[in-house]
């Protein structure tokens, strides 16, 4: 074996760094006065790996065209990082908690190996070591959805996803195995050239695009969704709710894209049903709800669904306007879930949407941020998140037919129906008043930094995304 092939593995061979010096730290600490320097050091060495591997690559390959790396996979891995990183500086208070402080080192090794899971499943160029990869990822983020083990609630969410993660990785496994017995090979670009459109084939692609809709939580794969997010820790929700379903969603794409590519008769019409039924059924569902993280769990299904939107014009500005969209979802989402965060603390542990009632005579400032994000997951111009679903429809468009059109058209109305029941977060903040509201308190320094940059990367994407439009109208 030539050794040197890892020496195109990069951000796999960063992160495997970080990961070895984040155990021996917390193997070698044991008084509090050197762990509070713990979350920034491991913040530090995110960011060294994002300056690192920030810049695209040309198309690389290893151990036989296992492992292949291009371009857009490494912006993938970048976006990834960034929202791994966002997520470590907001934990930092959390973590803080008697309950939690003598775990914060297994926190941040699970928080890692999950993003080494993501990255080894995005480069993969052969069924199973994607499949690897997603095992890599999901079996740490079952340890982090229950990593509140004392409370009954993250227990029962972390059983409750253990079990659909291992129910969804058998059903992928079996069309994995049904790929092989269709062509003979696992590597994707001989799967490619050998695949055609028979019986057997397009049942390997039904398993294996259920075992993906699971974790991306499609309808109608999406009903462990709102308990794991309800139960599982406010900050591991929010890295769930975007670092994983991005992966996901982006090695769906490519895989459809390029394995299956010649099957788009098949696999077209099951995106379309797919699409309207989790943005149509999710949007229905999030607006009876009346907790917080089950209302973002059924937003979360929702923004699957229109990020799944874009494969279905499989063409090159799919691959661009969904990558575009995960970096939007991703500041938009955080900085949502950084301050359902900050607000649990100083609530007892609430996140009932009534308790936001009259939260910005209190907390105008963090009324503020948060409806600054919600505007941008509704699609409001200028925000970033009115370019993303514009991008997403213009490359399904892209690919014409009557039915394609349709898809689209309900899920512009339905960009509508969710602008409501955001706009209930925001009515209850503004326009309701409640006879103790929630204190005026001051959140951490961290929590600042994570808002700080998720509300930068709203504000920035949007106005270059504004100005990008404007200059090619212009010419």
């Amino acid at each position: 074996m030539n050794y040197g092939q890892f020496l195109n593995m990069m951000p796999e061979a960063t992160l495997t760094a970080i990961l070895i010096i984040t155990f021996v730290c917390d193997f070698c600490s044991a008084g509090k006065s050197c762990r509070k320097w713990f979350n920034p050091l491991v913040a530090l060495l995110l960011l060294v790996h994002i300056v690192l591997n920030a810049c695209p690559t040309r198309e690389l390959t290893a151990f036989g065209g296992m492992y292949r790396t291009y371009p857009m996979a490494g912006v993938m891995k970048t976006l990834l990082a960034v929202g791994t990183l966002i997520t470590v500086i907001q934990s930092r208070k959390w973590l803080g908690r008697k309950d939690t402080a003598f775990k914060e080192g297994e926190f941040y090794m699970l928080v890692i190996a999950t993003l080494l899971g993501m990255d080894v499943m995005i480069s993969s160029g052969n069924f199973l070591l994607f499949f690897l990869g997603l095992e890599m990822a999901s079996v740490p983020m079952a340890c982090l959805v229950a990593f509140d083990k004392y409370r009954h609630q993250s227990a029962e969410a972390g059983a409750k996803y253990i079990l659909v993660a291992t129910f969804s990785s058998a059903v992928m496994l079996y069309g994995i195995s049904l790929v092989y017995a269709a062509t003979g090979t696992l590597y994707f670009d001989d799967v490619a050239a050998k695949i055609h459109l028979t019986p057997l084939s397009i049942l390997a692609l039904v398993f294996f695009f259920s075992g993906l809709g699971f974790k991306i939580s499609l309808v109608p794969f999406h009903f462990w969704t709102a308990d794991a997010y309800q139960g599982a820790p406010t900050t591991v929700t929010g890295y769930l709710s975007v670092v994983s379903k991005g992966a996901a969603a982006f090695t769906l794409m490519v895989i459809l894209m390029k394995v299956f590519g010649h099957l788009t008769s098949a696999w077209v019409p099951m995106m379309d049903i797919v699409v309207v039924a989790s943005i149509v059924l999710a949007n229905i569902m999030a607006i009876r709800q009346t907790e917080l993280k089950r209302f973002m769990a059924f937003s979360s299904i929702s923004q699957a669904g229109y990020i799944m939107l874009a494969v279905v014009g499989h063409n090159a500005l799919s691959v661009s306007s969904l990558t575009f969209y995960i970096l939007v979802y991703i500041v938009a989402n955080l900085a949502v879930f950084s301050i359902i965060g900050v607000v649990e603390e100083n609530n007892g542990g609430k996140t009932m949407i009534d308790d936001y009632n009259g939260f910005y005579s209190t907390n105008p400032r963090l009324a503020l941020l948060m409806t600054l994000s919600l505007f941008s997951l509704a699609g409001i111009p200028p925000f970033a998140g009115m370019f993303s679903k514009f991008f997403v429809f213009m490359a399904a468009l892209k690919a014409g037919g009557f039915w394609t059109y349709v898809v689209v058209f309900i899920a512009l109305v339905n960009t509508v129906v969710s602008l409501y029941y955001y706009l209930l977060i925001v009515k209850a903040m503004y326009i309701k008043t409640a006879d103790t509201p929630l204190p005026r308190f001051k959140s951490d320094c961290n929590t600042r930094l994570a808002l700080f940059c998720c509300m930068a990367g709203v504000l920035l994407c949007g106005v270059v995304s504004c100005c990008y439009e404007w200059i090619n109208s212009a010419l």
